[in-house]
């Protein structure tokens, strides 16, 4: 059995204990397996840049963060046009599989490199994958792994803030990682106590934010805490069309959404207020032991799929449980979080805003 392995898109912490899992119940379950990992994502496929690799490489990377194979973003808007030495790209990956006389591609990736798969897989090529990022955005699962670890960076972030915040009597904005979705930005912030939370779903409206600071300090609280998420859009550049949203921010002096609303809130709200970017820490790092857990497990799901030959498939878990879904189930599709969701409504009930209109 030829199994080619490749991790696409952003980096993200348990990454090496999902291929782990993968290869280890893959040796444990089969006398004659060879794995060839791919360098730096769909790249390394592109380009016939791989390594054979040893039973050995995948020993003690289960507390690693990162990638072994290394990972690059290779977006599914241009997975048709020539690469940079003019190579196909579809047809480079399509070439290199079958030249390797591959069973199956095992692909570690996010929502665009769920494209790419879905893609391989109508063209023929057998493909099984695993959902990873720290935005858990992926349709079709509950839980990307990744997701737990970033969770923890940014809610200890969010932790060390207050101390600070309470002693100079500050609001402080600490932005999340998010562009599109707010899970990772609504499971800090409660986990961190933040006062307002702010995600790209729920456009915030900024009367009601300084009323949430205000209200605070004539309750004698004298500091305000925010996990905004870095995608998070006021309800007045709502309103706005896509083209007519993308001339106003070319118009922005300002760095991230966060500055514009410090800036915003420091000439209205009568506080200090500053800004905290944890960044790509949120990636980095070793994972936590529930992200280890999960991804290990995920792992050896995947590798049960390719044992069964039931190609085409993501791995998901669903109502605890772990299952599979179609690949064209999956690709093109973000998880959103719902206004009505059931964590937005316990949130509201413990007294934090959302920066909606009441």
């Amino acid at each position: 059995m030829k199994i080619g392995m490749l991790t696409s898109g952003g980096d993200c912490q348990s990454l090496n204990a999902a291929m782990r899992g993968v290869a280890k119940t893959l040796y444990n379950n089969t006398n004659d397996v060879e794995i060839y990992g791919f360098l730096d994502g769909y790249k390394g496929m592109i380009t016939k840049n791989y390594k054979l690799m040893k039973e050995e490489d995948f020993s003690g990377i289960l507390t690693e963060g990162g990638t072994i194979l290394g990972t690059s973003r290779t977006p599914f808007k241009y997975i048709n046009e020539p690469d940079e030495e003019g190579r196909d790209k579809v047809a480079g990956m399509i070439k290199t599989y079958k030249d390797l006389k591959l069973d199956c591609l095992v692909m570690l990736g996010g929502n665009g490199s769920h494209k790419t798969a879905a893609l391989l897989s109508q063209k023929g090529l057998n493909v099984v994958t695993l959902p990873k990022t720290i935005d858990n955005d992926i349709e079709g699962t509950e839980m990307s792994f990744g997701f737990q670890s970033a969770i923890d960076v940014a809610t200890r972030t969010i932790d060390e803030i207050h101390t600070t915040a309470a002693s100079h009597s500050r609001v402080f904005i600490v932005e999340i990682m998010g562009h599109k979705t707010g899970w990772l930005t609504l499971h800090s912030g409660i986990a961190g106590g933040a006062d307002i939370i702010l995600i790209p779903e729920i456009p915030y409206n900024v009367n009601e934010v300084l009323n949430t600071i205000k209200k605070r300090e004539k309750q004698g609280k004298k500091f305000t805490i925010i996990a905004m998420a870095e995608g998070a859009i006021s309800d007045e550049d709502a309103k706005l069309s896509k083209k007519e949203l993308k001339e106003k921010i070319k118009t922005y002096t300002f760095p991230s959404v966060a500055y514009q609303l410090s800036d915003e809130l420091q000439k209205r709200a009568g506080q200090e207020v500053r800004v905290t970017i944890p960044g790509h820490v949120q990636r980095g790092g070793i994972p936590s032991a529930s992200d280890r857990t999960f991804a290990t497990r995920i792992g050896v799901e995947a590798a049960g799929l390719i044992l069964r030959k039931e190609y085409g498939n993501m791995v998901c878990i669903k109502d605890g449980k772990f299952s599979k879904i179609p690949l064209e189930e999956v690709a093109g599709k973000t998880k959103m979080v719902n206004a009505d969701n059931e964590l937005i409504r316990q949130a509201e009930s413990l007294g934090i805003s959302l920066g909606r209109k009441a």
